[in-house]
């Protein structure tokens, strides 16, 4: 399966307007592509357009709301009017819910559903069409760790990301099964230091936070741009995501442990209380938010197997050193 260099395709980035969308908007435009930009925001798609248009790139806005999925369809026919065609699809937006679960009502359990699961699925429907008149393309989904393993304070958002894992792994069985040559990428970063912690609803009376480390946005962006020219089934952003995955993989009682000893008191901030009716994008966007970065810059850390990951040279050079350590290990064991 062949993907088109970045510079030769048009791309849609829905859920544009801040943090991972914003920023892989950005590069993409950067590195040449044809940009179609959506989020339920429009003064963020306003200023986005104007960032990328002002370094001399190409870009359009399509304001929608992806819980619809007649919205979601609009946004893919809009570029293929303007642009002639779709190459990439990246779907990335999802709303949060900080509660207990006894303390969150069905409506809004269904709303995160609706946003952060329905809408990942209207995308891929939406999308789907296109890229098979092209003969090919990519489907990129940003999922979250969560979709391995479930946090406290979570459940909606938790079980979003279940789903979105669900249906992609059997679209992406489906379309092998046709030989259609569309590559499917689920993309499951840890947790990533944007404004999606500004903008959950809380019930727990502070503002909510992610469980440190944090790591920075660009890295996501990094991992859509490398899926977009490299087909590539699932990566996983952040050490701490490979970490967790390959603990509840082995342990999920050890999991259970760990997540019991930082997973609840991490999750709050400390020394800012917030109520369920401070500003956040639960229902209705923040204009205010509409950035990349979030509040946690002096959390943030880098990731080494992300770099590694994504340089296909050290990546060859890694199992170098590892074969010959474990040659080197050998050889001394047999002379022991």
């Amino acid at each position: 399966m062949q993907l088109k260099p970045i510079n030769q395709q048009v791309v849609v980035v829905v859920g544009a307007s801040s943090g991972i969308g914003r920023e892989t908007a950005l590069r993409f435009a950067k590195g040449g592509a044809k940009v179609v930009v959506s989020a339920r925001s429009q003064s963020g798609l306003e200023s986005l357009v104007k960032e990328i248009t002002e370094f001399g790139g190409e870009a359009i806005a399509v304001v929608a709301d992806v819980e619809h999925f007649e919205q979601v369809k609009a946004i893919a026919d809009k570029a293929v009017d303007y642009f002639g065609r779709l190459d990439t699809w990246v779907h990335v937006p999802a709303i949060g819910l900080f509660a207990t679960f006894d303390n969150t009502t069905p409506e809004e359990f269904k709303h995160v559903i609706d946003v952060s699961l329905m809408g990942q699925v209207y995308g891929a429907m939406a999308a789907l069409p296109h890229l098979k008149r092209e003969g090919r393309g990519g489907l990129i989904h940003v999922s979250s760790m969560e979709a391995r393993r479930s946090l406290p304070y979570q459940s909606a958002y938790s079980s979003a990301k279940h789903g979105v894992d669900g249906f992609v792994d059997a679209m992406r069985l489906e379309l092998i099964h046709d030989k259609w040559p569309i590559s499917v990428t689920s993309i499951k970063p840890a947790v990533i230091n944007t404004p999606f912690w500004n903008n959950g609803l809380t019930k727990l009376g502070v503002k909510p936070a992610g469980v440190p480390p944090y790591y920075d946005p660009r890295l996501v962006a990094n991992a859509i741009l490398h899926a977009a020219e490299h087909p590539t089934r699932d990566l996983l952003v952040g050490d701490v995501a490979k970490i967790l995955d390959v603990l509840h993989r082995i342990s999920p009682q050890l999991t259970d442990t760990l997540l019991l000893l930082v997973g609840f008191q991490f999750q709050r901030s400390s020394g800012v209380p917030k109520s369920e009716d401070d500003p956040n994008n639960f229902y209705e966007p923040v204009p205010e938010h509409d950035r990349v970065d979030g509040d946690y810059n002096h959390l943030v850390i880098p990731s080494i197997s992300d770099f590694i990951e994504q340089n296909v040279p050290l990546q060859w050079g890694a199992i170098a050193a590892g074969s010959i350590l474990a040659f080197l290990a050998a050889q001394a064991w047999n002379k022991s």
